[in-house]
């Protein structure tokens, strides 16, 4: 959804070309500080953010990955000035933010839910609409900021006039369980109610990616 904006020159359109087969999993960002960051909740980090215009700074593993354009929206939906600072990769944009080189980060859960769990880092919400399981305690941004949500989802795709069937395996509690256990989730939806989810999806991101102004190299 995010590539269809970010790259211009695709030689295929996804929604166009890709017909929708399932929807499999998903799983939120987690919005992390440095444990020293004054602020210890999303209304205090708003606040901050407010009294301290381009003065916090967010990691990313890089330009138009997940990670920086929830960052953007957040930016765009909490009306705060967050200084962008892009990495190569993951683990360069986690370690500044261990080491107090950043502010906060808008990471995956599943990459930094141990650092939650261990006191590392301070994990101020996750990004889905919900809750994660994984973490009940740790509010969701949109339990402050209404309307935001953000999920990284993979799902199945295929030409258009392929014959294809849904993974009844997506059922398997033990699938939903280990799922759960790193901060993800099962997220099965029909051909045609994942199409539209890639459209809505697709339509999202366009509008970040444009308000900010950036496209791949």
């Amino acid at each position: 959804a995010i590539n269809a904006t970010f790259y211009q020159k695709l030689n295929f359109n996804f929604i166009r070309d890709i017909a929708p087969v399932s929807s499999i999993t998903r799983q939120p960002q987690a919005m992390l500080a440095n444990p020293l960051f004054p602020a210890k909740t999303i209304p205090e980090f708003i606040d901050y953010a407010k009294a301290n215009p381009g003065k916090v700074n967010m990691s990313s593993p890089g330009i138009g990955t997940i990670s920086h354009l929830a960052g953007e929206l957040f930016k765009m939906m909490a009306g705060v000035n967050l200084v962008h600072v892009p990495f190569g990769g993951n683990g360069p944009a986690l370690t500044a933010l261990l080491g107090g080189q950043v502010e906060v980060s808008v990471p995956s859960l599943p990459s930094s839910i141990e650092y939650i769990r261990t006191g590392k880092l301070l994990g101020l919400a996750v990004t889905s609409a919900m809750r994660a399981e994984a973490l009940p305690d740790i509010p969701s941004v949109g339990e402050f900021v209404t309307g935001y949500e953000v999920t990284a989802w993979y799902g199945v795709g295929a030409p258009k006039g392929v014959a294809v069937e849904i993974n009844a395996g997506l059922a398997d509690p033990k699938l939903k369980a280990r799922l759960a256990d790193f901060g993800g989730a099962v997220f099965a939806l029909s051909p045609a109610d994942f199409g539209k989810f890639i459209a809505d999806e697709t339509e999202k991101w366009g509008k970040v990616i444009q308000a900010i102004n950036i496209k791949a190299g």
